[in-house]
């Protein structure tokens, strides 16, 4: 038989193949929802991909271009991603976010940490001298209720205790720590201009508030108040708007070959980072809803919750705690080589 009439065979064929590919791009669809299967529905599909392999190799030779060729094409394409893709796991995924993605992009934030960090201390520095030397500049940071509270001896945080549950405050706290930095992060956008505004405003807020309270004798309580679940609260803050700062600069000085392209990797670099930041709030609220807010905790035991807090959170940021395991087991399983030769 020439080869002539065996490529006319094969389109035939080919030609009555097309119910059994809908059916293999129905389990496609299928698949692809993320519905459970079964084993049998499994084989199936594998069955399927080796038969869309097969069609696909005899479909180039003899028609090739063709819509059908198209479409074997992209079924096969779904059927080898579906196949090959590593087995999800939430509890791994988390894993390496925690101990590989957030130490990873801890050090590649470092020197935009460093620049959030000073404009923070030198703003809420510069907030603090403006309400000492100009006192009436408070009405720009506190409210009127607020500044006759503390003008009356009283802080505005005394008709917090014991009004609602902890949990219920709790819960409130939370939701707004994290719009607050998710605010933080995305105004990164406009150019970094956005973070800056936000990480300069709250350093001047700060500033101003203590040394509102300061000059009523009250600095020392609103001290006591904060230093439970401050520490973490603002360290947060600084990583949100150092991320924030890095999506500005990669549309400033982008690094890829566009400015969409540098702005996407940016993204993907710190958009499981603020996941980070929202797990680090999450304490924050619970601190605050549960010890800052209940007036039986010490100040002994509020500072050492917030320096214990705030260590844990830098040690998570940094991976030194995973660096610290990773090389204990390393130097115990070098021991044990050891002691077998």
């Amino acid at each position: 038989m020439s080869d002539t009439a065996t490529d006319a065979g094969l389109r035939s064929w080919l030609g009555r193949r097309v119910d059994t590919w809908k059916s293999i791009e129905a389990q496609l669809e299928a698949f692809s929802r993320g519905r459970k299967q079964s084993v049998d529905d499994v084989n199936s599909l594998v069955d399927g991909y080796r038969t869309l392999a097969r069609d696909l190799s005899i479909a180039r030779r003899v028609l090739p271009g063709s819509r059908a060729t198209r479409f074997l094409e992209s079924c096969y394409r779904r059927a080898h991603g579906l196949i090959a893709r590593p087995a999800y796991s939430l509890v791994a995924d988390l894993l390496r976010l925690f101990v590989v993605d957030v130490p990873a992009t801890t050090r590649q934030l470092a020197p935009y940490l460093a620049a959030v960090a000073s404009l923070f201390v030198l703003s809420g520095a510069a907030g603090a001298w403006l309400v000492s030397t100009y006192p009436e500049l408070v009405t720009l940071f506190a409210s009127e209720s607020m500044i006759a509270t503390v003008e009356s001896g009283k802080l505005w945080t005394d008709s917090l205790f014991n009004v609602v549950p902890s949990s219920i405050a709790s819960g409130g706290i939370i939701a707004n720590n994290i719009s607050v930095t998710l605010f933080a992060y995305c105004v990164g956008v406009i150019f970094g201009l956005g973070t800056f505004y936000i990480v300069a405003t709250n350093g001047l807020m700060i500033g101003g508030i203590f040394a509102f309270t300061h000059q009523h004798e009250l600095s020392f309580r609103l001290f006591e108040f904060v230093v439970a679940h401050g520490p973490v609260e603002l360290t947060t803050i600084c990583f949100a708007g150092a991320a924030g700062m890095l999506l500005g600069e990669s549309l400033i000085r982008p690094r890829g070959a566009t400015r969409a392209e540098s702005f996407s990797a940016a993204v993907s670099r710190t958009s499981r980072y603020i996941i980070f930041c929202a797990v680090l709030l999450l304490g924050a609220g619970i601190i605050e809803g549960f010890v800052s807010l209940d007036p039986s905790y010490p100040f002994a035991s509020r500072a050492v919750i917030g320096g214990a807090s705030l260590f844990i959170a830098v040690a998570a940021a940094t991976g030194i705690l995973y660096r610290s395991r990773a090389q204990a087991a390393g130097r115990q399983t070098r021991r044990r080589a050891r002691i077998r030769s």
